[in-house]
């Protein structure tokens, strides 16, 4: 039945390929997408809602109030087990793998992205591992844009903007913030946009919302409606809340990333691994229960200053002095990073989209709180801080001020937080920006030599493969050999340098063609002279890891045209500037035509 009905639909959407003008297809193509990232999100929410409703029950049933502490373990070995057994060992995770498919596959994402992030994602953090749902159902979302480009054999640019009518969906349909869907693709995936690409990006981000809050309810969804009003009088309270922020944005993705390195060099099987770093975690949630999976429950506890409520059921629930819930929500901040990076480094799947809501709700409602009950002057709004909190951290890690000033807008039902979100915003993503160069998205992409900025020049840059520019090196010579031999071989040979080596084939020196001229006197006078007298020293070159980010700024340092390639002192070939832009120009001109 399910096969005959995707087989009419299929037939279906080639009919309107066929019938429409691309324009109207493409229109129609976001709107499908959407609708369909908005489907993972239910999946997803719905799943993980209802392992906490269970974890509940449970509890009650057997009276062992910490039966949390047992199902992480259970959601990450599982999770490995199906990424062993149905996606052959291999999951990628991280929102980094959209960038990546982006720039350097031509928009092209695995199938199995489809389903793969949907079953890992929702098993781990639906048993409590301390990680979001949002970067899996980005991943989601862009492999369902990504393939149906395919099916219906679109061009690069157009499946490039059905891949991020995804990412947009799948966030305005997490949060029912389609205004922040918009912008996050904008501000994270795509270096450019074009207006064109406006209306299928909100096509597909407000049918994302549509579909996920017609059939979601509130107590699944991010929402809140009961913020005070702004004062002017808070101003500089906001302002140090920016700061605050983001120092722990700068904080969490530096304890993360280092969490996960030191997990991923550990000389263990999977198994063990998982095992392992989830009775680690495990540890951490028994002592502190709100570590437990996304922990939007705990932040709407915060959002309606229920602090005491965050204790109950806790080895501190007798612990109920006026100051020591600012010790409790403290030491959360603090621990996030390393529970997050311990779910994801074992095994598990998430991302750091929720634990930086989480982190900032923390930081806002402590600052907040902590002034108070210090009692110094007057009382400041604990629930305002505790929403604008979590766009300074959100902005912090993930670079995107704009995102975080409009989702948290969006998901407080008004714009009346506006002058604050954006002081707080701005303050922490400048000062993550002057600590940390990349943010939590392409973190992985800089470690690997792929980094890519949103910015024009270097997006194109990252966008050429560099083989296709490589000249590679046919005719070396030898230090002995005379000015007579090099000039017999330029004639025959096109090289624009020629490198001189040793009888090992070690890199001794270089002749560059345009240092000919100087040369050619030699040449009548002395046509014997060995070339290891004329020869040039290796005073730039480059190495096949280097981005041609890097090369183009080698270029402009040396103030040559040629530079050569070198690997274990064995010279692979050169690049040469005018091709390298040439590449450019053509990679300019071909986006212009699609």
């Amino acid at each position: 039945m399910l096969s005959r009905f995707l087989r009419k639909l299929n037939g279906g959407i080639f009919f309107l390929r066929n019938s429409l003008t691309p324009r109207q297809f493409l229109l129609l193509s976001s709107v499908i997408v959407g609708l369909s990232s908005a489907l993972a999100v239910i999946v997803l929410k719905s799943f993980a809602h209802m392992v906490l409703i269970f974890a509940k029950e449970l509890n009650q049933q057997l009276h062992f109030k910490y039966v949390d502490f047992i199902l992480p373990v259970f959601g990450i070995v599982l999770t490995i087990f199906i990424t062993r057994k149905l996606l052959n060992g291999k999951l990628e995770k991280g929102t980094w793998r959209i960038i990546y498919a982006i720039n350097k596959k031509s928009s092209i994402m695995p199938r199995k992205q489809m389903y793969a992030q949907v079953i890992t994602s929702s098993v781990t953090v639906g048993f409590g591992g301390s990680a979001g749902l949002e970067s899996p159902v980005t991943i989601t979302g862009a492999a369902f844009g990504s393939n149906y480009a395919r099916v219906y054999k679109l061009s690069t640019k157009e499946r490039t903007l059905l891949l991020a009518c995804g990412v947009a969906a799948g966030i305005a349909a997490a949060f029912n913030a389609p205004i922040a869907g918009v912008l996050f693709t904008m501000e994270v995936l795509l270096a450019d946009v074009g207006i064109t690409a406006f209306i299928p990006l909100m096509l597909a981000s407000a049918s994302g919302a549509l579909l996920s809050a017609a059939v979601l309810n509130e107590s699944i969804l991010l929402s809140f409606k009961n913020m005070a009003v702004f004062e002017l009088q808070n101003v500089p309270f906001y302002i140090v809340l920016g700061v605050l922020t983001g120092f722990i944005a700068v904080y969490h993705n530096r304890v993360f990333n280092r969490i996960e390195t030191w997990m991923e060099h550990w000389k263990m099987k999977a198994y063990q691994k998982g095992i392992v770093g989830a009775l680690l975690l495990s540890t951490l949630i028994f002592i502190f229960p709100s570590l437990f999976g996304e922990g939007y429950d705990s932040i709407r506890s915060l959002s309606t200053e229920k602090v005491f409520d965050l204790l109950d059921g806790t080895l501190f629930e007798s612990f109920k002095q006026s100051w020591f819930p600012l010790v409790f929500i403290g030491a959360v901040v603090f621990l996030k990073a390393i529970a997050t990076g311990l779910t994801l480094g074992s095994g598990g799947n998430g991302g750091n989209f929720a634990p930086s809501l989480f982190v900032g709700s923390y930081t806002g409602f402590a600052f907040a709180y902590g002034w108070n009950l210090a009692g110094i002057g007057f009382a400041l709004p604990i629930t305002n801080f505790t929403m604008v909190g979590m766009a300074g951290l959100l902005s912090g890690l993930f670079h995107a001020p704009l995102t975080a000033i409009f989702l948290i807008a969006e998901i407080t039902g008004g714009y009346g937080l506006m002058i604050p979100l954006m002081i707080v915003s701005s303050i922490s993503f400048a000062i993550s920006k002057r600590y940390l160069n990349h943010s939590m998205d392409i973190v992985k992409l800089a470690d690997e030599g792929h980094v890519v900025r949103a910015d024009k020049d270097r997006h194109i840059l990252s966008s050429i493969d560099p083989a296709d520019i490589l000249e590679e090196t046919l005719v070396v010579l030898n230090p002995t050999d005379t000015v007579s031999t090099l000039f017999l071989t330029i004639q025959y040979s096109h090289q624009a340098l020629i490198p001189i080596v040793s009888d090992s084939g070690m890199l001794l020196g270089m002749i560059y063609l345009d240092d000919l001229p100087t040369i050619l006197p030699v040449y009548s006078s002395e046509p014997n002279t060995p070339l290891e007298l004329v020869m040039e020293p290796i005073r730039y070159s480059l190495n096949p890891r280097n981005t041609l980010e890097q090369v183009m700024e080698m270029f402009e340092r040396s103030k040559l045209n040629y530079l050569p390639v070198i690997d274990n002192d064995q010279v692979l070939g050169y690049y040469s500037k005018s091709r390298l832009l040439e590449a450019y120009r053509k990679k300019i001109m071909d986006s212009m035509v699609e």
